[in-house]
């Protein structure tokens, strides 16, 4: 849902060529397989298109590239730092809702996969209102060119 959503801010905004967004996930799981059917559902609803999709891995040799990896929850947080071999590679990894006022104190966004869709939907709600606040947080980086 976030790649999906930020990368349709980017877009909006003229930025789709300036930045590189991706999401991985810190198990191996459902590596190569689509998203589930209710996040596409979700995503959809609200006009965007999450269907090529396809589940991948963090790699911890991705730090060197990487200038923002964003966790959903603490576990997530605690397994990128661990993974992280240097102080810059640490100070990457941030918390999702950290970049929201309104919704820092909730601290992880819930996973929503053995609920309803009803909780989908509340949680893209959450990615986008977070993703925005990101959003606006590296935009004027973007806009100077500042990697």
């Amino acid at each position: 849902m976030a790649e999906t959503v930020f990368r349709d801010l980017a877009r909006k905004r003229g930025y789709e060529g300036a930045i590189a967004v991706m999401s991985a996930a810190t198990g191996d799981w459902h590596v190569g397989e689509r998203s589930d059917e209710r996040t596409v559902t979700a995503l959809a609803d609200r006009g965007y298109d999450g269907s090529l999709h396809r589940a991948k891995q963090f790699d911890p040799n991705w730090f060197n590239s990487l200038d923002l990896v964003v966790a959903f929850d603490r576990s997530q947080e605690r397994i990128l730092k661990g993974w992280a071999r240097t102080e810059a590679d640490l100070s990457k990894v941030h918390l999702l809702l950290s970049f929201d006022k309104e919704q820092a104190a909730t601290v992880d966004v819930p996973d929503p996969y053995y609920s309803d869709a009803a909780l989908f939907d509340t949680v893209l709600g959450m990615i986008e209102r977070a993703s925005l606040a990101l959003f606006r947080q590296i935009e004027p980086g973007i806009r100077q060119g500042a990697p």
